[in-house]
């Protein structure tokens, strides 16, 4: 398979000097840009297949009717915070 360029981008000259001082030894600027693009793709579809699994759990959860209210979370979580808080009180916390 043949190699593409990337489109070249334009940064300001303090921003480059920057940048050259944070590249590896033997690193080129073409390796680095080209590692932060891979980087950022990789993180991307990541993104949006975490984003696909917890929209189809979504989705299970309501046509199973299955899930738990937020307000009954939320009381609970609650009530842990206030039990916590009257165990720091006993230890002198």
């Amino acid at each position: 398979m043949k190699t593409a360029t990337l489109p070249p981008i334009r940064v300001a000259p303090d921003f480059r000097l920057e940048l050259e001082g944070v590249l590896e030894h033997g690193e080129s600027l073409s390796q680095f840009v080209e590692n932060a693009v891979r980087t950022t793709v990789a993180k991307r579809k990541n993104q949006a297949e975490f984003i696909r699994r917890g929209i189809a759990a979504i989705e299970a959860t309501q046509r199973d009717g299955n899930g738990v209210p937020a307000e009954v979370v939320i009381a609970k979580l609650e009530a842990k915070l206030a039990a916590a808080g009257q165990v720091k009180a006993l230890r002198g916390g």
